[in-house]
């Protein structure tokens, strides 16, 4: 005698169904997409040359929001002195700190600092450019210039204020940075670059 079988077939969806199901998942990613582009990491496109060598204009990167900010960090911030702007820059002085640039070297809390992101090869190549355009003799340049943040007339201060950074541009001789517009409060951060995927052929981590 042949076993019962007490299988149900399965129910197929309705049209109606399948239709809701997709809008809903479609909702879902939507929503996860924004809130995560708004909430967690950004996209961003490198304008100008203030962070050559190491960023390039047209460079595409990945940054996150609430990322801890550290030396050394290149971060995204709204410019606190052209409203709507975006700057791309690299965290030089945490809070408390005193910096200071003289022949070329970069000195924190009195600390001489490396900085391997300039490129011997860059600087020389931008100095002579720039020697050119200004007619005047290389040797008279400095790629950073000599400054202390206790007497830029942007700052005021001996040091960095808390809840503040001092951030510079990798190409010091064009960059717009705190030598100009001073310390930038920690609310002005929008995040920190992570990935640079565009060019391919130049993706790397930060």
């Amino acid at each position: 005698m042949d076993k019962q079988n007490n299988k149900q077939p399965a129910k197929k969806s309705s049209p109606v169904r399948t239709v809701v199901e997709f809008v809903v998942l479609l909702a879902v990613i939507m929503f996860g997409t924004y809130f995560i582009v708004n909430n967690v990491v950004s996209k961003d496109i490198v304008s100008g040359t203030s962070m050559q060598p190491t960023l390039e204009d047209g460079d595409r990167l990945y940054s996150l929001r609430h990322r801890g900010v550290k030396r050394n960090d290149i971060v995204v911030i709204h410019a606190p002195d052209r409203e709507g702007e975006l700057y791309i820059k690299r965290v030089i002085g945490m809070p408390g700190d005193t910096v200071e640039s003289k022949n070329d070297v970069l000195y924190v809390n009195g600390k001489k600092q490396a900085q391997p992101y300039l490129k011997s090869s860059f600087m020389k190549t931008e100095i002579a450019s720039w020697a050119q355009q200004q007619n005047v003799d290389p040797s008279s340049i400095k790629f950073t210039g000599d400054f202390n943040i206790a007497t830029l007339p942007s700052t005021k201060r001996k040091t960095v204020p808390a809840g503040h950074y001092f951030v510079m541009g990798d190409n010091r001789l064009v960059s717009h940075d705190g030598r100009d517009f001073g310390f930038i409060s920690k609310s002005k951060v929008q995040s920190v670059v992570a990935w640079r995927y565009w060019p391919l052929n130049e993706m790397k981590f930060y």
